[in-house]
């Protein structure tokens, strides 16, 4: 793909639509594409994550780290992986498989942290459009608590 299909490719994930084509330029460019063959590891649950992945064609399989920690999930093309990990030091909370040939784009902590100090609006929008996630996350949880333990708040 050249670069105008990845910028565009990047403007259909959600997490970087709200970026802008300049900031999604820069993360075009600095990008790293990956090729998993069926069943390779792209990482392990409990390794320090440095970034995050965009699945560019294929699936992952996402396993929890253990089996107390939830389900598996299988992901496709346009799904971000490891969308904190582009923000701030963190492990891995599952283990990625791939289910198929799949292709990934890597990018790394500090390409983001850089894209964000170079286009400061970009990363205003992005706040605010986590705030506004965290705030309906924060509404949702409030709600299965309300329906677990009626009566208490």
């Amino acid at each position: 793909m050249g670069l105008e299909d990845d910028i565009a490719f990047f403007a259909q994930v959600p997490t970087f639509a709200v970026l802008g084509k300049q900031a999604l330029q820069i993360l075009a460019i600095g990008a790293e594409t990956r090729q998993l063959q069926a069943g390779a590891v792209l990482f392990y649950a409990g390794e320090l994550a440095d970034g995050g992945y965009v699945v560019q064609e294929g699936s992952l399989l996402l396993e929890p780290g253990t089996f107390s920690e939830g389900k598996e999930y299988i992901v496709g093309p346009g799904t971000l992986v490891g969308e904190l990990a582009l923000l701030t030091e963190m492990v891995s909370p599952a283990t990625a498989i791939a289910k198929e040939p799949t292709v990934v784009i890597r990018i790394s902590r500090s390409l983001f942290r850089k894209m964000l100090e170079g286009y400061p609006d970009a990363a205003r929008v992005l706040r605010d459009n986590m705030v506004e996630r965290l705030a309906d996350w924060t509404q949702e949880l409030a709600a299965v608590k309300q329906k677990i333990e009626p009566g208490k708040k």
